[in-house]
């Protein structure tokens, strides 16, 4: 990360913070801070934001893709795997940025990856 790119998310992220503490359950600014936080490399930090986004959108597929991104990024694959069928079958449709998204790209290289995502998207045709 570019040095003023670096300096510029970590404002974001002490904005973020302190807007937080004052409205906790702000879905816009938990959203932001959980991507600040995985551009700055604090992805276990944004895997944590994406859970409690998760917690106040249950049926929103976004929310779900995105918790699926940080989930495998933290290696837990298993969980992306899940995480991302249910976004599917929320509505998350854009299988064009799903098969190239570089946070998914240890996903991608399990078998069951594009047998399951084939599976849910032909449904949905």
């Amino acid at each position: 990360m570019h040095p003023k790119t670096k300096e510029k998310t970590a404002v974001e992220i002490d904005f973020y913070e302190s807007l937080l503490k004052r409205l906790p359950a702000d879905v816009d600014a938990l959203k932001l801070l959980a991507e600040a936080y995985t551009a700055f490399g604090r992805v276990r930090d944004g895997l944590d934001v994406d859970f409690k986004l998760r917690s106040l959108c249950p049926n929103d597929g976004y929310v779900h893709y995105n918790l699926a991104c940080s989930l495998a990024l933290c290696g837990q694959v298993d969980e992306a795997l899940t995480t991302l069928k249910e976004a599917v079958k929320l509505g998350y449709a854009d299988w064009k940025w799903m098969i190239k998204d570089p946070d998914l790209q240890i996903v991608r290289g399990d078998p069951r990856f594009a047998i399951e995502i084939k599976s849910l998207f032909a449904k949905k045709v």
